[in-house]
């Protein structure tokens, strides 16, 4: 008795053209994470040529035929995305999961990150004016952050940047894809201000303007109070003024 092999127990050598894009989807639908199309021809023994072709013509398939998701390439790979005319009608359902949004807080620090990295954590705080350790270790642990290394000033500080999973999530290429920083600060004035908080002078120069305003006044309160003379001066003047009040009497 002679026992068979199921032949969808192991890939095969090698797939026709046909069955190549159906192949594709079939990987596409389970994987978590973009795949590059080298991954991809490893795994279905093409060429990676074959297999960034039939990405290409999928991708224009679904949206040609307004599929209910779209094949794009992202962060250096390809991944299967729902459409955004749905985004509202998927967005209740995953909410429906009580699956958690990022928080205000969580959107202000990582766009600090994106748009000023490498970034410390200091520097994060002079921009949001609050600390933003807490949350800053949140999206480390979510893999959307991620440690690039030391400052080399004194101190040492680490330096935070994105990660590839900020670009999937946010369905960016490339950080250069990123709405310009023009849109959101068009003055000089709130520029110079950023550029201010991030390197420290700002605080501290109000702070010092503060001090020094404050030390005049209380100066010129001792001064008043030291100097008899002034008291006179002013006794006086208020005796004339009395005097030329009853003149007109």
């Amino acid at each position: 008795m002679t026992t068979s092999t199921s032949a969808s127990a192991t890939p095969q050598d090698s797939f026709a053209a046909d069955d190549l894009k159906p192949l594709l989807e079939a990987l596409l639908l389970v994987a978590t994470d973009p795949v590059s199309a080298s991954a991809l021809a490893n795994i279905v023994k093409a060429t990676p040529g074959e297999v960034a072709s039939a990405l290409a013509e999928l991708s224009f398939e679904y949206k040609d035929q307004n599929r209910g998701f779209q094949l794009r390439e992202v962060a250096g790979g390809w991944r299967l995305y729902t459409h955004p005319a749905y985004h509202d009608y998927v967005e209740a359902f995953v909410l429906s999961w009580d699956t958690k949004k990022l928080s205000q807080a969580a959107l202000e620090t990582i766009a600090v990150v994106a748009y000023h990295q490498p970034v410390t954590r200091e520097q994060i705080r002079a921009v949001r004016g609050v600390n933003s350790d807490g949350v800053l270790s949140s999206l480390v642990d979510k893999g959307l952050v991620r440690e690039l290394g030391r400052s080399s000033q004194a101190g040492q500080a680490i330096l935070y940047g994105t990660t590839a999973a900020f670009l999937e999530q946010f369905g960016l290429t490339s950080l250069k894809q990123l709405p310009d920083l023009e849109q959101f600060a068009p003055d000089e004035a709130s520029k110079r201000f950023i550029r201010e908080r991030l390197s420290g002078q700002s605080m501290a120069s109000t702070l010092e303007d503060l001090d020094e305003d404050l030390t005049e006044e209380r100066d010129l309160i001792d001064m008043d109070a030291d100097d008899p003379d002034s008291a006179d001066v002013t006794d006086a003047s208020a005796d004339n003024a009395n005097e030329e009040d009853s003149s007109h009497v």
